[in-house]
């Protein structure tokens, strides 16, 4: 048993430092010019899955790579809220809050619908749904607690999460250059172009590098309305959460589950919460939201330290095209919106 203990410490401490590395030069490779499109999680993401050539520290770690993809990002998640200031949300005006309101319920609802016709399965047309509607990748981990699966479903719901990672990521980076392309033929105030940007692309990472080809003013406009997307993940994970729980089957021998009530999610709300109105400082801020993606980044990397490669790529292609085309409808929307509204 002494033994036993001093394995599972050594481990713990084996893939802390695996996925640190992994997540410090994600921070770093992602605040690159050209590789910040890709953005720090999901570089991290791809660092952790490249780590497996080390087999035998990775297996080691196995026990320490599943604390730190659970634990660890549920801190970040609620590190995250500090990058959320709700007085620049509301002076975003009532139009920006709705419109984050009916992109984030409009677009999860109608990823999952395309996705089920698809047959993809229900757990990972959720999290695509979540990470095409919300917020790209935190947006996926935040949710995936919500869904609560049996022991034996594990692994299969950890494939689930780096798949839909994997289709956020690549869909947010094409899209993004599909809409610098765009700008110059759909004759937008920097305003418009900002609103379009913001409400339709998947990462904040996205959201900032096609906002920036506008100019200021549609930079600073893609990020409030980006963030009023990010500011819907607390209820959207609450409310699939309890959704998912009452539409799925239990065993016949099983007690009634529970509704998951995300406590992280209160630590996220929270967390902007004080960031807006405790004189914490600029500095401080900023060093509350690198430490958030610090430990999103080592919980992604851990992810990606436990991915099959080989039943990633044999079911990722349907949920890849449901989230292709209700992208193409989400932009198409947006750029309605934010010509006929703002």
């Amino acid at each position: 048993m002494k033994n036993y203990g001093v394995l599972r410490t050594t481990g713990f401490f084996i893939a802390l430092i695996l996925t640190l590395i992994c997540a410090l030069i994600g921070n770093f490779l992602g605040s690159q010019p050209y590789l910040s499109l890709i953005g720090a999680l999901v570089i991290s993401l791809i660092l952790g899955m490249l780590f497996q050539v080390f087999r035998q520290p990775v297996a080691a770690s196995r026990e320490g790579i599943g604390f730190i993809s659970n634990k660890f990002l549920r801190l970040g998640i609620i590190l995250l809220g500090f990058k959320l200031n709700l007085i620049d949300l509301a002076s975003a005006g009532v139009k920006t809050i709705l419109l984050a309101v009916v992109v984030v319920s409009g677009t999860v609802s109608l990823t999952y619908f395309i996705a089920r016709k698809f047959g993809v399965e229900k757990e990972l047309a959720i999290l695509s749904a979540g990470g095409t509607g919300i917020c790209g990748a935190a947006a996926v981990m935040g949710i995936s607690p919500q869904i609560k699966v049996e022991k034996h479903m594990l692994t299969r719901q950890r494939e689930n999460e780096v798949m839909a990672v994997a289709v956020v990521a690549i869909l947010g980076t094409v899209f993004t250059l599909i809409e610098i392309g765009l700008k110059p033929l759909l004759h937008l105030t920097p305003t418009q172009f900002g609103v379009m940007t913001g409400a339709s692309l998947h990462e904040i990472a996205h959201a900032v590098a096609a906002g920036s080809s506008g100019g200021p003013i549609s930079l600073d406009t893609a990020i409030i309305t980006k963030l009023s997307r990010v500011l819907m993940l607390a209820p959207a994970a609450l409310i699939i959460g309890g959704w998912y729980q009452r539409t799925t089957p239990q065993p016949a021998n099983q007690e009634k589950r529970r509704l998951p009530i995300p406590w992280f999610m209160a630590g996220f709300i929270l967390a902007s919460i004080l960031g807006t109105f405790l004189p914490l400082g600029a500095s401080t801020l900023a060093f509350l939201v690198k430490a958030a993606y610090l430990f999103l980044g080592m919980a992604m990397a851990a992810l990606g330290m436990s991915v099959n490669f080989r039943v990633i790529f044999q079911r990722g292609r349907n949920v890849f095209l449901a989230a292709f085309l209700s992208s193409v409808i989400l932009m198409t929307f947006t750029i309605i919106v934010s010509k006929t509204f703002f």
